[in-house]
Formats: structure tokens, sequence, C-alpha cells
């Protein structure tokens, strides 16, 4: 198997020998460069050291990850590049990928998945976290979930129906807003199913947040 020559840019001496050392356990990778910002990488580029992926962070001093990757995408040069930060922003993730980084890692990765990583951008594909992978789509799916949802101005609530939604939203049981309501807890359950159906969510949770999003409560 070829050995992957990399370049490693991490301002924190300290973080930046524990990735080293990790990657030098390693059978496939090579470590050719070490540097503390992104100026330092493109010197080392340009005074002929090799590297089939640049491995970086995002917030460096003088020239951070984000720069680097414009800045090598700019010179057409003959590396990719993995950003591995700390960031977990949405905004950070999509512009790095927009700007022509191969790879986006969180820093709490494994050395299997950072190996994994660096593979798919030396082969010229994209790779995202695992972790950030599932929080994007639990959080698309949960979109979609409010999104199909009937609007809120075209839901008709009784006044016990929005009593009901509000002692929800604070957390009580059924048997304690049918204490404090003075109703059965089967009136309640049928006030809860009756609230679900209505706004066509599927769960109590999706119908808390919906009942927010749309204005239903304040």
């Amino acid at each position: 198997m070829k050995t992957l020559k990399v370049i490693l840019a991490e301002d924190h001496h300290i973080v930046r020998d524990g990735i080293k050392m990790l990657l030098d356990k390693t059978d496939i990778i090579d470590v050719v460069g070490e540097a503390i910002n992104g100026k330092q990488v493109l010197d080392m580029l340009d005074s002929g050291i090799k590297a089939d992926v640049i491995l970086a962070d995002m917030n460096m001093p003088e020239m951070d990850g984000l720069s680097l990757v414009k800045e090598v995408t700019r010179r057409k040069l003959n590396s990719n590049v993995v950003i591995l930060s700390m960031l977990d922003n949405y905004k950070y993730v999509t512009e790095a990928f927009a700007e022509g980084a191969l790879g986006y890692l969180l820093k709490n990765v494994g050395i299997d998945e950072l190996v994994f990583a660096i593979r798919q951008a030396s082969k010229g594909q994209k790779y995202l976290c695992a972790e950030l992978s599932f929080q994007y789509m639990n959080s698309a799916i949960q979109q979609s979930e409010t999104t199909t949802a009937k609007p809120g101005y075209a839901i008709d609530l009784s006044s016990r129906e929005m009593e009901v939604l509000g002692l929800i939203a604070e957390g009580l049981t059924n048997n304690e807003i049918s204490d404090q309501l003075f109703i059965s807890r089967r009136t309640v359950e049928g006030h809860r199913q009756a609230l679900i159906e209505k706004t066509g969510v599927k769960n109590t949770a999706v119908l808390i947040r919906y009942a927010y999003q749309n204005g239903i409560l304040k």
C-alpha cells in the first residue's frame, strides 16, 4: 500500500505532537512537515515538499485553515486539505467544503477514522466525520417532521386544548395535568392525542417544538 505524505498544521504544540505520534504509528502515513499556520504550509510546498494531504486546524494564527483551503484551491496545488477542528458549526463545515476542503473532522475522532479520512482525501474523495454526519442527519429529520406538520394558523384549538398544551410544555405528566385541571387522566390523554392529530406531528416532543415555532406557545 502506498505511503501517504501528510503535512500537519496545528498551532498547539501538545496537540500537534499527539496527532503526529498517532499517525507515526500507522504503516501508511508519513508526516513530512509540521506547521503552526497556513503560511508555513504554503512555504513548505513552495520549497518543494510534496504532500498528498494537508491536515489543518481551522483556527490558526496568521493564516487559518479556511484561508489555507482557499489558497491551495486558488493555486491548484497538488495537495488535498482535511480540516481537523473543535468547531462543529454547520456554517464552518459547509464553507470549508465549498472552498475546496475534502474532509472535515472533529478533534475527538479516533485514529481509525482519522486515517480513513486522510485516505479518502488522498483519492480526491470527500469525508465528513461520523459525529457530524449523524448530527446533521438528525437535524434534517427533525426539520422534516416540523415542516410537514400543518401550518399553525390553520389549527383550531379549544381553550382546554391550549391549557393542556401549555402544561405539557411545562413537563407535566398526564396524571399531574389531570389533577391540576380536575379532569380524568383519560380525558387528558384524549386532548394530547387530539393536539398531535391537529398539528400533524408524530410525537409530543415534536408537538412542543412545533407549538413554539409556530407561535402557538410563547
